[in-house]
């Protein structure tokens, strides 16, 4: 498989990098003060620089997510977005995992299957959303697939390459020792590509929330993709910047839960 992708994975999820914290500690409170100054900023430029009109103005944005927290619409979308996200990123970890290890342990086939598996992985989704939707329905189950194609090369490939790294050396002396399967798979295979997983989930967070807005703006009558499109249409921006405010509040939020995971594995580990 290509390097060029899957030596990326690590990176997101090396062993000992301290990220987010659920604690309030100081790098916690450094985001907060960096997150106020540059809302503080945007506030300040779009009543003294340009027409909020053209990009709202974090105190509209505010007033509009009372509003739909109060009328249960905020809910409703968002509820519905990370459905489909949240299963579509599930169900790519479900299939992306077995299937890297078994071509990890099989490499001629492996070998065979690349271009077929490249070609997949370089197919832009987005034109295949209106084909998602005709086979699919306008429902769940369209945008389900729309994410889980995004992700679910990226744990294939990153777990195939997460295999690889594995020391020949390390594995023979095991075995030397009389080692079974179940503890090669629980004491060297699960802690080396451990780290290749959370990479993977770190990097699906976003694209499966993309998978599932993209389906939402091809079709959908509910949804933070269909609340910004609609607002879009109707130009209002503070509608429009309310929605994207939502989708990176729940990427943040789940990306946080994923290095709370990281944490705990690597104690694990």
């Amino acid at each position: 498989m290509s390097d060029s992708i899957t030596t990326r994975g690590p990176a997101f999820a090396r062993p000992g990098r301290r990220s987010f914290s659920f604690g309030i500690g100081t790098t916690g409170l450094r985001q907060i003060g960096l997150i106020a100054v540059l809302l503080g900023l945007w506030e300040l430029a779009s009543h003294t620089l340009f027409n909020p009109f053209w990009s709202s103005r974090p105190s509209l944005i505010a007033a509009r997510l009372w509003e739909l927290a109060l009328s249960g619409e905020l809910w409703l979308h968002t509820s519905t977005t990370l459905q489909e996200a949240g299963a579509g990123l599930v169900l790519a970890a479900l299939v992306g995992i077995p299937l890297g290890i078994v071509l990890a342990r099989a490499p001629e086939v492996a070998r065979t299957l690349d271009p077929v598996i490249m070609g997949l992985y370089g197919l832009p989704r987005v034109a295949l959303a209106p084909l998602f939707i005709l086979w699919f329905g306008i429902g769940l189950f369209s945008k389900i697939m729309m994410a889980f194609t995004m992700v679910v090369f990226i744990f294939l490939m990153n777990v195939m390459e997460g295999i690889r790294t594995i020391d020949p050396d390390h594995l023979d002396l095991m075995r030397s020792m009389r080692a079974g399967r179940l503890y090669l798979v629980r004491r060297v295979l699960l802690p080396a590509v451990t780290p290749w997983i959370l990479a993977s989930f770190r990097i699906g967070i976003g694209l499966a929330l993309i998978g599932a807005v993209v389906g939402e703006l091809i079709g959908a009558n509910r949804g933070l993709g269909w609340y910004v499109e609609s607002r879009g249409g109707q130009l209002d921006t503070t509608g429009v910047f309310t929605g994207l405010i939502v989708l990176m509040v729940l990427a943040m939020l789940a990306n946080q839960l994923v290095g709370f995971v990281e944490r705990r594995m690597i104690t694990w580990r």
